[in-house]
């Protein structure tokens, strides 16, 4: 495969926690295209990249010349045209986590110049409510969204409700809080649920988010009152999170958003 292919360099890797990190990357020789906050675009490495230490033996390749490309939501804000920003978790028995775990910084990869998805704001009411819900690393196109429309103290309300296992794993979690002090409109609710794992005692919510919809939690910490009329809700991350809150909220009068029929559900699988 020709270096060419490699057409971006890893200018930042920053270690949130064990097999997860913030990759920031920058574009060599060409220019980042417009997109849209919550798009996704590609990341890739050739089969002959190192893989992590960390990781699990893998299947043989059968080309390893070739290209592994998988897709990643952008996290970083579209505005931002020095680099792209990812938020990724290793997958340790995968094909192009473990060797992107293993770059270092100046080492180059493949970025895709094209960025695709429907998962933005666009199809939401300028005056409607943002409720984002998201597991481990489904919070990306939400700091996407946040960083680049979320304007403080306006009439409409953000709110990220945030899960993962451990404290550890929150990532964002300094940003998301400043945030939340400087911008009286958006609320932040992070979630874990290995309590019992914790160094120090956890003093915040812990549970599935669907469980924390249950106990309204949201109603609790952001005093919105959230319905299909003044909502809209995201939902990114666990499949079984997803499913599980769809079907709460199909109860409540939600309906899935689609080019079809617009909604008030917008989802994105992550596995």
């Amino acid at each position: 495969m020709s270096e060419l292919s490699l057409n971006a360099i890893v200018s930042q890797k920053i270690e949130v926690s064990p097999g997860l990190i913030i990759l920031r990357v920058v574009p060599e020789g060409w220019a980042l295209p417009d997109y849209k906050a919550g798009q996704f675009t590609v990341l890739g490495l050739p089969g002959t990249a190192p893989r992590h230490h960390f990781s699990d033996d893998e299947i043989p390749l059968k080309d390893k010349d070739k290209l592994i490309r998988r897709a990643y939501s952008v996290s970083s804000a579209s505005v931002n045209k020095e680099y792209i920003e990812f938020y990724i978790t290793m997958v340790r028995s995968g094909a192009l986590t473990p060797r992107i775990f293993a770059l270092e910084t100046g080492d180059k990869i493949f970025l895709s110049q094209k960025f695709s998805g429907v998962f933005t704001l666009e199809m939401t009411e300028p005056e409607s409510n943002i409720v984002m819900l998201g597991t481990g690393t489904g919070l990306a196109p939400y700091m996407s969204m946040l960083r680049e429309n979320l304007p403080c103290n306006a009439n409409r309300k953000y709110v990220i409700v945030h899960g993962a296992y451990h404290s550890w794993d929150l990532g964002y979690r300094s940003e998301l809080n400043t945030i939340a002090n400087v911008c009286s409109n958006f609320t932040y609710i992070p979630a874990i649920t290995s309590p019992q794992r914790e160094h120090i005692t956890w003093g915040g919510e812990t549970g599935y988010i669907q469980d924390l919809w249950k106990r309204k939690i949201i109603q609790t910490k952001s005093g919105l009152e959230p319905t299909p009329e003044n909502t809209h809700i995201f939902l990114c991350g666990n499949p079984n999170m997803i499913d599980s809150m769809v079907e709460l909220l199909e109860e409540e009068g939600y309906t899935e958003h689609s080019k079809k029929a617009p909604g008030q559900i917008h989802l994105e699988r992550y596995w």
